[in-house]
């Protein structure tokens, strides 16, 4: 759901004007609570190797469930609007609501997307000169509540839908010689479960500690799917100061896809602005998919710092039957700029080159991962 991860990349803006307007860092904000609510409006550039430049808009709120509570982070809500040079359009409203002391969290996103794509086949081997162009329309709600069960210890359930209502592509091409499940458009709802361990110092760019999250979301009749399969995923971050404040982060990201029939932007894709830059996202799709990636962060100068990185990984089509010899990497560097140096919130740009010889680059905000 490659649109999707763009929303969260850009819902950061709401953080970044938020602490341009005077709030106070987390740990702060956990001892003097945020007094009423802020409604911000402000504009959004961004670029990725799928989307070009895009612009759009967005607005914001910030707010607190109950004024006395002095434990619990600031809630936000925000919507966003943009829309690419390659006549993509991404709507969303989506954030993160803190219940009093963090008993509760609740995370959201509803959107619609209309995304010209580009689609190479199934499977690790999909050659380049296989490229085919296709567009959708597609409807998503999301929804993770989550409760403390401990110190940085929280178990949630979740609920996940996506319709695609059209599907354009190229009849009698990859699409129908491979006989992609969903490709005439589809519906499916699915309710899972997670278990999440977060001791990060800080959400966006931590100098220390870890994050581990497992879930798995089943898609069923009974919940109106038109298809049956479970979403298994693992993703485990781990970082460390180093020295003078570098900072290394490394990531293990693990999806599987068990049943029957999994629909097309549903299966594992690889690639992104967050994982594996350089690859087209979606640029390999299967049923399966692992990465291990790391990021050497090193603050240079003031606001400004550079950063290097890299990262191995590839899909499959049944769990854990990975092929070395398809095996796939990536690497690159980047530069950061701090536009809130105590949230440590970045506005980055990074160039990736892959095993392949592809290249992207990438204008973001906040920190891959």
């Amino acid at each position: 759901m490659e649109p999707l991860k763009l929303v969260v990349i850009l819902s950061y803006f709401i953080l970044i004007v938020c602490c341009v307007k005077g709030q106070q860092p987390a740990d702060s904000v956990r001892q003097v609570p945020s007094r009423g609510r802020k409604l911000l409006f402000f504009p959004v550039v961004a670029r990725s190797v799928e989307t070009g430049w895009s612009f759009g808009a967005a607005t914001a709120s910030t707010f607190r469930l109950s004024k006395f509570d002095t434990v619990s982070r600031t809630s936000n809500l925000q919507g966003l609007a943009l829309y690419s040079l390659k006549k993509q359009l991404i709507t969303a409203i989506n954030g993160s609501i803190y219940f009093p002391r963090e008993t509760y969290i609740l995370d959201h996103q509803l959107s619609y997307s209309y995304f010209p794509d580009k689609f190479w086949g199934l499977g690790p081997h999909a050659p380049d000169s296989a490229e085919e162009p296709y567009n959708f329309k597609q409807y998503y709600i999301y929804l993770h509540l989550r409760r403390k069960l401990a110190k940085n210890l929280f178990a949630g359930i979740l609920y996940e839908q996506q319709n695609v209502l059209h599907m354009d592509y190229k009849e009698g091409g990859l699409f129908d010689r491979e006989k992609v499940p969903g490709r005439h458009g589809y519906f499916v709802s699915g309710l899972g479960m997670s278990l999440t361990l977060d001791s990060r110092d800080n959400a966006f760019a931590p100098d220390k500690g870890v994050f581990a999250q497992l879930y798995f979301n089943h898609f069923a009749r009974y919940l109106g799917s038109q298809f049956t399969y479970t979403n298994l995923v693992v993703d485990l971050r781990k970082y460390l100061r180093v020295y003078r404040g570098q900072v290394l982060a490394m990531q293990f990201f693990n999806f599987f896809n068990f049943g029957g029939a999994v629909p097309v932007r549903s299966l594992a894709s690889f690639g992104g602005a967050n994982s594996m830059r350089g690859y087209y996202s979606g640029r390999y799709k299967d049923k399966q998919q692992i990465v291990f990636q790391s990021e050497y962060r090193v603050p240079v100068y003031g606001k400004f710092g550079l950063v290097i990185f890299g990262g191995v990984g590839d899909v499959a089509h049944k769990p854990m039957h990975y092929d070395l010899s398809t095996l796939k990497y990536s690497y690159g560097g980047g530069v950061r700029f701090a536009l809130n140096k105590s949230e440590k919130l970045n506005l980055r740009l990074d160039y990736g080159i892959t095993s392949e010889n592809h290249h992207g680059l990438y204008f973001q905000l906040g920190e891959a991962f």
